[in-house]
Formats: C-alpha cells, sequence, structure tokens
C-alpha cells in the first residue's frame, strides 16, 4: 500500500492541460508593477470584453506578488499591493468563471528579488493549495547548486501532495532541453529564453538574451516530437497589443496556434484595441490550436521568405499557413499537388491529386478548394492561415 501512495504522488496531475493552456500573464506588459486591483480590473475586462468565453481560462500573477515569509516560513502577499491576500484574489477570480495561477522560482529569490520556494517547495504547494491557485509558473533564477530535473521534480511532488490539480508550467528557457525529461514532470516547458515584442530579433542582457517571433518559431521548430497532449512546447506569453504591428500580431497569434503553444496574452486587456481584441478573440484561429489531435505544425516548406507550415488536425482537417518573413510582398501561386499534405510523426496524410479539400481563410473569410492553385499575396511579415476541411 505504501508503494502505491508513493507512487502515486510521484507524478503531476493528469487531466490538466489536454489542449494547450490559455489565459492572460502581469509580466509583459506590467512587470513588477501589479496589484489586486490590477488583477479584479482584469478578471472582470476577460469576462466582458469575451476572452474568457473564448477560452481564456487562467488570470495568472506572475513576479512580485509576494511579501515576506512569516515567523512559520509560510510565504505572505505583499501587504500593500495585495491587502486581501491571494485567497480573497482567487475567490473573486472563481467567481467570474475564472482560475488564478501564481508565480515562484526553484531558487532561493525570484527573478524580481521576492522570496523563491528553494528549501519551502512542499511548503509553498501547500500554501497555495489552500488559497485556491490553479497554476503554477515556477521560474529558474539564484539555483547555483540545483539541477533543474531534481529541482522541478520537487515541486511536481510538492504540488501532488498538496491535493489540488495546479497546472505546473516549467520555465527554466530551455536551458537544460527539458523536453528530454519533463514531460512526466510538467504541463509545458519554455523552450527559449523571454519573448520581447519584435519580428526577427535578439536583445542581449548580458548573460542571457530575449527573442522575436521568429526566433523563438525557429528555435521550437525542431521539438515537434516532444509536444502533445498534457506536454506541451511553450513559446512564452503572446505579445499580441504590445507594438507590434497589425500584420506582425496576426502572424504571431497564427505560428503559436499552430505550434500548439499555449497562449497566454500579455498586453493591458482593460485598454486595448477593438483590433487587438479581434485577433485576440479570433475563434477559428484559437480552435487550430485547441485541436484535440494536438501535434505542433511541420514546416512543409520554405522558398526564400516564403514559408508553408502545416498541421494535421481531428478528424482529418487541416491547419496550413503561408508565412512572409522577410521585408517585401510575395506574391505565391501555391500548387496544392506539389506538396501533399504528409506528416511522418503523427502519420496523417491527405493525397489532394484524389481527394478535394475545402479551404477557409480564418483571418479573412473567403473560401475555396484545394481542385485550384491558390492565389497567396502576403504583406512583409505577415501571414495567412487556412483550415483544410475534409469531405
Amino acid at each position: 500500500m505504501l508503494l502505491v501512495v508513493a507512487t502515486a504522488h510521484a507524478q503531476k496531475y493528469e487531466g490538466l492541460a489536454a489542449t494547450p493552456q490559455m489565459g492572460w500573464n502581469s509580466w509583459n506588459k506590467f512587470a513588477c508593477e501589479i496589484s489586486e486591483q490590477l488583477i479584479r480590473d482584469t478578471a472582470d475586462a476577460m469576462v466582458k470584453n469575451g476572452m474568457r468565453d473564448a477560452g481564456y481560462t487562467y488570470l495568472n500573477i506572475d513576479d512580485c506578488w509576494h511579501g515576506q515569509r512569516d515567523a512559520d516560513g509560510n510565504i505572505q502577499a505583499d501587504p500593500v499591493r495585495f491587502p486581501s491576500g491571494i485567497k480573497a484574489l482567487a475567490d473573486y477570480v472563481h467567481a467570474r468563471g475564472l482560475k488564478l495561477g501564481l508565480y515562484s522560482d526553484a531558487g532561493a529569490r525570484t527573478c524580481g528579488g521576492r522570496p523563491g520556494s528553494r528549501g519551502h517547495e512542499y511548503q509553498d504547494a501547500r500554501t497555495y493549495a489552500a488559497w485556491g491557485v490553479d497554476y503554477l509558473k515556477y521560474d529558474w533564477c539564484e539555483t547555483a547548486g540545483l539541477k533543474s530535473e531534481g529541482a522541478y521534480t520537487t515541486m511536481r511532488d510538492a504540488l501532488r501532495a498538496a491535493g489540488r490539480p495546479i497546472l505546473f508550467s516549467i520555465c527554466e528557457w530551455g536551458d537544460t532541453k527539458p523536453w528530454d525529461w519533463a514531460k512526466e514532470v510538467g504541463h509545458s516547458w519554455r523552450t527559449t529564453g523571454d519573448i520581447t515584442a519584435c519580428w526577427d530579433c535578439e536583445l542581449s542582457h548580458g548573460s542571457w538574451s530575449s527573442f522575436g517571433v521568429l526566433k523563438i518559431m525557429d528555435k521550437t521548430a525542431a521539438l515537434r516530437k516532444y509536444a502533445g497532449p498534457g506536454h506541451w512546447n511553450d513559446m512564452d506569453m503572446l505579445e499580441v497589443g504590445n507594438g507590434l504591428t497589425p500584420d506582425e500580431e496576426r502572424a504571431h497569434f497564427s505560428i503559436w496556434a499552430m505550434m500548439a503553444s499555449p497562449l497566454i496574452s500579455g498586453n493591458d486587456l482593460r485598454s486595448m484595441t477593438p483590433a487587438t481584441l479581434k485577433i485576440l478573440t479570433n475563434r477559428d484561429v484559437i480552435g487550430i490550436n485547441q485541436d484535440r489531435l494536438g501535434v505542433q505544425a511541420l514546416r512543409r516548406m520554405a522558398q526564400g521568405d516564403l514559408e508553408m507550415w502545416i498541421k494535421p488536425l481531428a478528424g482529418g482537417d487541416w491547419g496550413v499557413l503561408f508565412l512572409n518573413r522577410g521585408e517585401r510582398t510575395v506574391d505565391y501561386h501555391h500548387d496544392w499537388q506539389k506538396y501533399p499534405l504528409a506528416d511522418d510523426l503523427s502519420k496523417h496524410e491527405a493525397d489532394l491529386k484524389k481527394t478535394t479539400l475545402r479551404w477557409t481563410d480564418l483571418w479573412q473569410g473567403r473560401g475555396g478548394d484545394t481542385s485550384k492553385p491558390l492565389d497567396v499575396k502576403l504583406a512583409p511579415h505577415s501571414a495567412m492561415m487556412l483550415r483544410l476541411k475534409a469531405p
């Protein structure tokens, strides 16, 4: 019996993140400038603007919510920023049909210099469970002397022992190849360093870099075999609404959807433009991301700055993305029969010489079928996203 109990505790919670998790996170826009009023207002905005109903479930508070530990070592919320405490905030969020996420770190201090969970893993997990937390993003700052697999496994076991299903989001930036070991540990793992709101840049911060949309896409492309229901390659939070051009925002959102990455918005939901909201709540694009088959897209064709990505979907459908990486408009005549839809990894294929599939442009709304070549005209830094329907 003891062996059975130990085995049961030594695994992550199943049944979470069957499709990539969706939600919002405070860091990209607000960094440490957060408060319980911001979180309450954001929860209300997610209900009012339709994001909750579009699938954005988790409302995640990133770094800097922490106060100090009490005399018994229990972590407390910052009494100035979060005077009502996290439990009251979780109740507020839950009452609006949302789930609350928190942030911690495997080290003694978080990236923002707050108390981390090192040496307090089981204690913190019990606290989070008692507060009603539903999601933990677990970072990797100040971790000298730790091995990532062991540190994350310890917190996984602590969350399991605490008895509340909490989605476990591993954030060690891909440094120790978490795709090799994290499938049984967490529900998602970051594949790269932090995102920044640019198209194709790398910003050096000395000991680390942040990356633009295309850099993260390219770094994650080769990891598709590791992704699937309950264990996703996390390409970091979305920068939609944070300074990209409209074309770049649509392309960014399309790429994340095709790549089966978690969709965690990172903008100010209280004041975003209608155009940004329209992108974030495009249910057809979200449907590609949330497809139950859970296959990460394959780069099927690359011709200069033009790329074609394909993603097999449940029921014989396909997601197809045409992407213009470059600085000039692309005019392209696509012969469907020249590039068969085939994926060795998932063993899905569609012979378009024998079968005609109908397609819908998920951004423009127009349609057609694969019996005729497709004219693709793409502005710089833009994408065309299609769903091909099986007959």
